[in-house]
């Protein structure tokens, strides 16, 4: 295992595994596994399956949500006394949507040295599936299952701009696409299910058409949902359906009420409401805009 020069203490490697195909794994991370020290996986039994196939006889421990904080000291003292401990979860990158980032906090701060190596990811993977803009996204993970939390991360998410990629289960699923249509209408989505395997499977469809379509038919497998984000044209119109329950008059308070000019506030007026700047001055004195 690399060292630093002079450096007693261990380090902690996060070990990107397999999603599904179990030929989804990189050399580095294979070679790490084997040299470690220890392996902390999520559920020991799922991983000793992956360990089994490649051969790899290190040691395993347990490190999952339920023990996330006091395993993180043990496995840090493990570091301290020179150990190196291989972290990996059931699949995927270690540390999204997962307890290890529990486990990398507690070891930044305990000046445990921490390094990545990249490897499989279901977010990634189903946003380069999607057809849906990769440029600019935001990872939501598996929504709260309280209700009021939930409701309140729906309604951040309407305004969100940016392509949109949660987690969910099968048993969940057509619930969240009932909420979803609900909140955030008929938006563009991908389910992708049972990513890299056998039976993988990419529907590229709208909400409407994703809720009914699971009313009908049984959900199976995981799922990574990927949504189209908010589109500048739906928040001009929401912006223009808001103002057009104001009087005209009303509207341009809004804006001279934080000491713009009537200039300046009748453009905005304007803008808002995508009319011509002329239609503003005359709803409101009846004379010619030149003379504003």
């Amino acid at each position: 295992m690399d060292t630093e020069a002079g450096k007693t203490e261990g380090m902690l490697y996060l070990c990107a595994t397999p999603i599904g195909n179990l030929g989804d794994i990189t050399d580095r991370v294979k070679l790490t596994l084997s040299e470690a020290d220890l392996i902390a996986a999520e559920d020991t039994r799922n991983s000793r399956k992956l360990l089994n196939h490649y051969q790899i006889r290190t040691p395993m421990t347990s490190y999952h949500e339920h023990n996330k904080y006091e395993k993180a000291e043990e496995l840090i003292a493990q570091m301290r006394n020179g150990k190196n401990v291989a972290l990996i979860t059931d699949a995927g990158t270690p540390a999204i949507s997962d307890p290890g980032e529990v486990l990398v906090r507690m070891c930044a701060d305990a000046g445990i040295r921490v390094t990545s190596l990249p490897g499989p990811s279901a977010v990634i993977t189903a946003l380069t599936l999607s057809g849906l803009s990769a440029r600019r996204f935001a990872f939501e993970g598996f929504l709260p299952a309280d209700k009021k939390e939930r409701r309140a991360v729906l309604e951040a998410l309407r305004s969100e701009e940016r392509t949109i990629i949660l987690y969910e289960a099968p048993h969940h699923l057509k619930e969240t696409l009932k909420q979803l249509l609900s909140v955030l209408g008929r938006r563009n989505i991908a389910l992708c299910r049972e990513l890299t395997k056998i039976h993988e499977e990419i529907l590229r469809t709208d909400l409407e058409s994703a809720a009914a379509l699971y009313e009908e038919t049984e959900p199976r497998g995981e799922y990574v949902l990927v949504l189209q984000g908010r589109s500048a044209e739906e928040k001009q119109a929401e912006q223009r359906a808001r103002y057009e329950n104001m009087t005209i008059a009303e509207h341009m308070a809004v804006y001279t009420e934080k000491g713009m000019d009537r200039k300046e506030a009748m453009k905005r007026v304007a803008a808002d409401r995508g009319v011509q700047k002329r239609a503003i001055y005359s709803a409101l004195l009846g004379d010619d805009p030149n003379e504003i």
